[in-house]
């Protein structure tokens, strides 16, 4: 039988803080922030994080995944449309087609597979974190955003006064779903408009989303739902190739942006 490695209590504590300030100093500085966990965050996050660039991901619930642990109406099933299947391929998920074009897959083994391949790729995470507000230089370019804790919006008002920090960035993403918390943000600043998004129509949503995705304002870009938000497009409803599709698409206007920083990362 084994036998544990004697340690103390204070050994622990030293460890999981010694690791985690290590972590969130080196990354207060960053390649790439993306905020929003869901699936278009992580794929974005994925795809940047393996070309090398130091990206974060802040996301304000104690787990990563967003809506696709789960599916439509509390059923852990998630669709996906060709051509986003072969996403679930390069991740090694399961999946069986439900009718010609339309596949249907695990949303767990999906999720936690996908969640996997982010870590894999170097992506780290600031979870049980919320967004409030944008670094702002040279008048409307997003250079970085400012952060707490999420349990401080459940604290009694009397006791709220707790100062957030700021993290910067070279590039931001916009992965926060309908919500689209900095484009929200941004609208309240004055320095951007949204439309909101429209009623349900998957047959164009997801294409219209994948169209869309892109660079918002200087040094901001945004995916997935977000960017149903921002237009007025139709919703997407339960199906997620859509987003994890516009995820990679809005990494690849990262890596355009920012082409002189990933060839020097190599």
């Amino acid at each position: 039988m084994a036998v544990f490695h004697p340690i103390d209590e204070k050994d622990v504590t030293k460890a999981i803080v010694g690791s985690f300030m290590r972590q969130f100093e080196e990354y207060a500085e960053s390649d790439v922030i993306i905020v929003g966990g869901g699936p278009s965050g992580l794929m974005a996050g994925k795809e940047l994080a393996a070309k090398g660039l130091k990206t974060l991901i802040v996301e304000r619930n104690n787990y990563i995944g967003g809506g696709f642990w789960i599916g439509g109406y509390l059923m852990n099933k998630v669709t996906l449309r060709a051509p986003a299947q072969t996403v679930l391929d390069e991740l090694g998920v399961p999946y069986e087609e439900a009718q010609e074009g339309l596949y249907v897959a695990d949303g767990p083994h999906a999720c936690s597979k996908l969640i996997a391949a982010a870590c894999d790729a170097g992506v780290k995470f600031a979870n049980m974190t919320i967004f409030e507000d944008v670094v702002i230089r040279d008048g409307n370019r997003v250079a970085g955003v400012v952060i707490n804790w999420t349990p401080i919006v459940s604290l009694p008002r009397e006791i709220t006064c707790v100062d957030p920090v700021a993290i910067e960035a070279k590039m931001i993403i916009d992965s926060t779903g309908h919500d689209a918390c900095v484009l929200s943000k941004l609208e309240q600043r004055g320095l951007a408009e949204t439309v909101g998004f429209g009623a349900m129509w998957v047959e164009r949503s997801e294409d219209l989303i994948l169209e869309h995705t892109g660079e918002f304002m200087p040094g901001l870009v945004i995916t997935g739902m977000a960017v149903s938000t921002a237009y007025g497009l139709p919703r997407m409803g339960p199906t997620f190739g859509g987003m994890l599709l516009s995820g990679r698409r809005a990494a690849e206007v990262v890596l355009e942006k920012m082409a002189g920083e990933v060839a020097s990362a190599k």
